[in-house]
Order: structure tokens, then sequence, then C-alpha cells
């Protein structure tokens, strides 16, 4: 399999470097020549397979060529050693938990899944790999468990001060050994462009062998696609599903339309933002304007520039009018975020995170008009990691999971930044 640029689709590479680059030499993000429809035997049995048998059956296209099955077959079942349970609310509302895994947040899967990829690429390399990726949230603390103690692998992480919860922040600071914290003097937004514009340094990357592990990585964005096949094996029926999407980047979008083009019958989108609302905009007027980010009670969320948009639109040719006919977009404020939270609670008794009560209003709201429409929405994170949001909207504090308790004396390490990238090339080259 090759892969190519959205801003270049006649240059090509293999995975390899995709994956070690992250980001095209044209600012571009690295899409694969073909997304060939799954057999029809692999649907039909579907039900009752794990999570690493379905990535393992979805990985093998995409990574034929690059990566032996034997070895593919070892570094998914390591990667996804936990289940993405589909958890029942009513009979049109299902939530899919995808927060099982070692930083109880979405962002396990891909980052669980690239390390292990990028340290299979790793082997034999003369130089350090270095690892530079921004967070809005729960990409920092997936990232650094999942390449923690990786060998041949550095890892730098960008998130803005006071922008992330702190929980996470905890998860992304306290490990140390090959995993490096830098907080930034600004948005998400300038986290991910110092991030770009340093790949696009070539004075630097003559220096250090870069790479991210953002979304914009496609070993970060490809296995996210394997949880809503897994979604789809716990339903009894698969007719009119749809899926409410809590988006920011639009890596977990994006992962889903690679999912239906390989045949899942997903019957619809839901996009879901808080008011940082660029493509539910885009959605409604077929025009496109990045923003500043605004800070919100679902953090994650906070995107003003989402990368991942340019995928979308490839995989729609560049059309609004087919994109919009797949996607439905809705916003939400941070008062309807808590009110959501709370009726999710006193409805279900079900405790939902910030992110996840988002995706439920939009779920809600796309139901309204399509009844018949069952409806999975993506729990991205443990609810314990939002403890005061939680409390605040249910009046009672979650209880801390293990993971968390362990983390709560930690002192964190961390170097602060201003949002210029001169600050951040000084860092790279004399710290990192």
């Amino acid at each position: 399999m090759k892969f190519y640029s959205t801003n270049n689709t006649t240059q090509k590479v293999d995975l390899k470097e995709a994956v070690l680059k992250g980001l095209a030499p044209d600012n571009g993000l690295y899409m694969p020549e073909r997304i060939d429809q799954l057999p029809a035997s692999f649907f039909a049995s579907l039900e009752g397979k794990t999570l690493a048998e379905i990535g393992i059956q979805v990985a093998k296209p995409v990574v034929d060529g690059d990566i032996p099955n034997e070895t593919l077959e070892q570094l998914v079942a390591e990667a996804m050693n936990f289940d993405t349970p589909l958890v029942k609310l009513d009979e049109k509302t299902y939530v899919l938990e995808l927060w099982h895994g070692p930083t109880l947040a979405f962002k396990d899967v891909g980052a669980r899944f690239m390390a292990r990829v990028s340290g299979y690429f790793a082997q034999g390399a003369n130089e350090t790999i270095h690892v530079l990726v921004a967070t809005s949230g729960d990409t920092g603390g997936a990232v650094a468990s999942g390449f923690y103690k990786v060998p041949g692998i550095k890892v730098t992480i960008l998130y803005p001060k006071g922008g992330v919860s702190i929980m996470q922040e905890k998860q992304l600071t306290t490990l140390g050994e090959n995993i490096s914290a830098v907080e930034v003097r600004g948005t998400f937004d300038d986290c991910q462009r110092l991030v770009k514009e340093a790949f696009l340094d070539k004075k630097l990357n003559e220096k250090l062998t870069l790479t991210s592990a953002n979304s914009i990585n496609i070993a970060r964005l490809l296995p996210q696609s394997f949880y809503y096949f897994r979604a789809m094996a716990q339903l009894d029926h698969t007719s009119k599903v749809v899926f409410s999407v809590p988006s920011g980047n639009f890596g977990n979008l994006t992962a889903g339309l690679f999912a239906q083009k390989m045949g899942l019958p997903i019957s619809h989108f839901v996009v879901s933002t808080n008011v940082n609302k660029i493509v539910p905009d885009y959605l409604q007027t077929g025009e496109y304007h990045p923003k500043p980010s605004i800070a919100t009670l679902s953090n994650a969320m906070d995107v003003g520039a989402p990368s991942n948009f340019a995928r979308m639109l490839d995989l729609f040719d560049g059309s609004h009018e087919k994109m919009s006919a797949k996607l439905s977009g809705f916003h939400y404020t941070d008062e309807e975020t808590l009110a959501a939270m709370a009726e999710v609670k006193q409805k279900y008794d079900y405790v939902i995170d910030p992110h996840g009560a988002v995706a439920y209003l939009g779920l809600k709201a796309y139901q309204q008009a399509h009844p018949d429409a069952i409806g999975i929405i993506l729990e991205t994170a443990h609810p314990a990691k939002f403890d005061e949001t939680v409390a605040k909207a249910t009046g009672s504090m979650p209880a801390l999971p293990e993971e968390l308790l362990a983390l709560v004396d930690k002192e964190k390490h961390v170097t602060e930044i201003g949002a210029n990238y001169a600050e951040l090339k000084h860092y790279m080259l004399n710290k990192a």
C-alpha cells in the first residue's frame, strides 16, 4: 500500500515513511491510495470478535507489504488488550465506552498501535526518532503511556497552559524517562501550529528525525476505525445505525469514515462539537473558516483549525454536497453540556463525561428529525478525568479509579514556553 499527501496525490510513499514523517513535506496529510471493502465473510463473523481480532483484519489491507502478518498480529494483540464495551441506555441510545485502556481515554487505541508500529520501523535505525505531538486533552497521556520506554524514541508533548484538566496534565507530565512535556502559553491551535512549523523546518529536520503522534499521523488514525466495527459487533441489529462523535481535531470522525468506506453499514454521522463549531458551520453553509479556539469544559474539542478536515474533504472529493449528505453538525454551550450530564445521570443513572454529553445532545437533536435511527454515542474518556465538572453537573464527585489515584501525589515535570516557534526550536535542539 502506498500513501499520498492530501496536497499532492501524485507523490506517494510507503507506510514506513508515512508513519515516521507524520506530515507530508508539502504540509498535507497522508492518505492510503485506496480503501478496500472488507469481504462479506468478515462481516458475517463479526459478532463475538474481540477488538484485537477485528483490528488485525481491518489493518491487514492497509499495512500489506510493509509489516509481516505475524508481526502485525502480535503488535495489535499487545496494543488492543482491552475492550470497548457498548452500554445500552434505552432502545435507541447506546454508549460506546472507549476509556478502558491504561490512560482511560479513547486515544489509547491509536497511541498504543502507533507506538508499536513506530517501534517496529525504528528497529535498526542509527538515529533517535523524536515524536512531537500537540494535545488538547487526552492525546498527551495516551501518547506518553504508549511510547513510554520504547527504545530509540523520545517524545515531546506540547499542551496549552491551563487548557487541560488536572488529571490529564498529571498523565503527561509525570512519567519522565523518554517522555518530556512542554507547557505553551497559548491555545491548542498554537500548539498544533508549532508542531507543524517544526515539521516544515528543513534545518531542524536535518538535525532531528521528527514524527508526529497526533491524528495527523496515519498510524494514529487507522486503529481508531477498529472500535466502530467492535460497536457493530455488539448490536443485535445494524440497520439505520448512527454514530454521534464528539469532535475537535476530527481524527475520530475520519476514522469512522474509513470504517464506512471499508463496508461497515453506518447510516449517518452526527458531528457534535462545543462552541468551536467550524465544521458544523461548514456543513450548514459550505464555507470553511478556521477561527481561534475558545476554551470550554469539553477541552479536548477546543480546536479552531481541525487538521483532519483535509482528509474529510479528500474522502468526499472536495464536495460540500457529498459531505453534508453523510454528516449532520450540531454545537453546544457549556451550560447545555452541564445540563446534558445531569439529564443522563437522572434519566439513566449513568455518569457521562462532558465530551460524551455533547455527543448525547447531538444524537438527540438528530433523532428528533430521524426517530427510527439507532444512535451510538462515543464516550471518549472516563468521567473521573473531569471530576469537578461531573460534580458541578450531577452534585456528586465520581470515584477515582486506581489509574488516576496513583497520579495524585506525583510531581509534574514540565518546561514552559511562549507560543512562538523560536522557543520551541531552541528547546528541541538543546533539551529534548
